[in-house]
This record gives structure tokens, sequence and C-alpha cells, in this order.
């Protein structure tokens, strides 16, 4: 079978689903729902498989049909996408744009950079997913994704660019510590609250302390509170529940403002790498290499 015979009906089978019949897809497309319909026939035919369960009432998707809608969904957009590039003689920023970013880094750091960037070009459509879960990159369509850790990059499967390492520091309230002292070395936090981050699991993230001759050291501290959100132990700390180690990035504007304070700078450490990663079929296109341009200028970090 031939590339072009297997897009026959495509367009009428992702039609008709997005639209729940055969007319209202006839009416989108400019043709009769007969023509629709035998458009679809032909398909399921060819395919071997039923897409639509009938009724007198309403069409809906069989489970066959589910799975192959979201893969043909796919390839329109990705087909659209080259028309639009072709069109724009690879000078305009146009199309889908697919983003993948980690939830609080991608809120308040990433968020403004890409409101900027959809701004400048009207044409372009965003679609930005906040996630801190690992996602298969290609496997999902993601176009670009900003990633704190493992860069993710397969060999030649995927590209990465490498925008720093974030600083772990240790940190509390003003009022926290006029209440309870200040910790006057590492070993003194046993001694006082400790705003952890857990997992799911039910497990809680070490805190790392630098021990002063270039290496690193771990230790489970026993908590106060225990949160599965970065954000929310700022929220906690700030509060006056104790003591918590935070990325730089995620409480610089509570330091400058004085609502939260360095303890221990001796111990803090270099923490996770920022990295862009990207599908390396996908980085010539304009919108995904003017995205990594505006990205890795914005997102360095120290």
């Amino acid at each position: 079978m031939i590339p072009s015979e297997r897009l026959k009906g495509i367009e009428a089978f992702v039609c008709t689903a997005d639209a729940g019949s055969f007319t209202a897809a006839g009416a989108r497309l400019n043709l009769t729902n007969s023509a629709v319909s035998k458009s679809v026939a032909r398909l399921e035919a060819r395919l071997g498989s039923r897409l639509f369960e009938r009724t007198t009432r309403r069409l809906t998707l069989t489970d066959v049909g589910a799975a192959f809608y979201d893969t043909c969904v796919r390839v329109l957009g990705d087909l659209a996408d080259a028309e639009a590039v072709l069109a724009a003689h690879r000078s305009e920023i146009v199309g889908r744009l697919k983003v993948d970013v980690p939830v609080a880094f991608g809120r308040m750091h990433a968020m403004p950079l890409l409101l900027a960037f959809a701004e400048r070009h009207p044409n372009l459509r965003p679609s930005i997913t906040f996630t801190d879960r690992k996602v298969d990159i290609v496997e999902e369509g993601i176009d670009v994704a900003i990633r704190i850790g493992a860069s993710d990059a397969r060999g030649e499967t995927l590209g990465h660019r490498h925008l720093g390492n974030e600083r772990v520091i240790f940190c509390a309230a003003p009022a926290y510590l006029e209440r309870r002292g200040r910790p006057q070395s590492g070993d003194d936090l046993s001694n006082f609250d400790c705003v952890l981050y857990g997992r799911a699991d039910g497990s809680t993230i070490p805190w790392r302390f630098a021990n002063g001759t270039g290496g690193v050291e771990e230790r489970t501290m026993t908590p106060r509170i225990v949160l599965g959100s970065a954000e929310a132990q700022v929220g906690a700390v700030k509060a006056g529940f104790g003591i918590a180690q935070l990325a730089t990035w995620l409480i610089k504007d509570d330091l400058a403002r004085g609502d939260l304070v360095e303890i221990l700078p001796e111990a803090a450490t270099v923490g996770l790498p920022l990295h862009l990663v990207w599908p390396r079929n996908r980085q010539l296109t304009p919108k995904v290499d003017a995205l990594l341009e505006v990205l890795t200028a914005g997102l360095q970090i120290a």
C-alpha cells in the first residue's frame, strides 16, 4: 500500500469523531453526510477494524477507534505543522508547540518567558503541561521540555542543553529564628523543627551538607512536617513551622524581601542540574529553534 493511500479517510474519521455525527462532519468538510460515511467505512474496511459504534442516535468511538483517533490527531497535526513551515519558507513562528515544564519552576520562571514568546508570535498555538514526573518526550509529542535532574538525552534521539545547577540552602523565617535561636552547625539541626519534602511512596528527601572538604554528606532528618510540594514547603517555612533546605530559584524573592533568611551558608550545596530537552528531529523547525534560544537566554542559573 503506497503511503498516500494510508491517509485516505483519516480527516473524515477525525472530523466525525470530533463532531459526533456524519452530518455535522460533512458540514465542516463541505461534503455530504453520505460521502463522509462512505469514506469512514472504506477506512474501517482497509484497517479491518470497526472504529465507531453506530446507533440511531449517535456515534461513539470503539476502544480501537479511540486509540487510532489519538494517533491520527498527531499525524494530522504534524502534517499541518509541516505545511505551515513550508508555507512560511521557514521564516515564521507558526503552528502547534507543546512544552512540558516542572510545576513550581515552570510557573515561577518559565511561564513569563513562554507567555512573552507566544505574544510575539500570534500564529503560534502553545500547549504547556506542568508535571514533575519524567514524561516520555517522544511518545507524548513534546517539542521542548525543561528538566530539573537527569537530562533524559538518549543518543541521537534527543538533544539537550545544560543551563546550570541550582544552589540549595538552609533557610527559615526570621520569627522562627527569634523564637528558637539559630543553629550553629549542621549537627544542631536535629534540635530544630525540620520541614521536609516527601515522596509519593512515603519516604522523605535526605538533606545534603557540604562537609568543608569539597564533599557532600546526606542525612535523613526527623520531620516536624512533611510536604509533597516545594511551594508548600516554602509556605510552611514562612509560617514558622521550622527550617527547610530549598533551591534558591524557589525562594529568591522571599530572600530579597527578608521573608526568609539563609542559615548555615557554609553547609549549602550544589543541587540538581537544569536542562532543556527536545527531539532532535524537531530542532530544525523555526518555532522549536526560536524557543530554545529564548529559554536558554532566560533560564540560566548559577
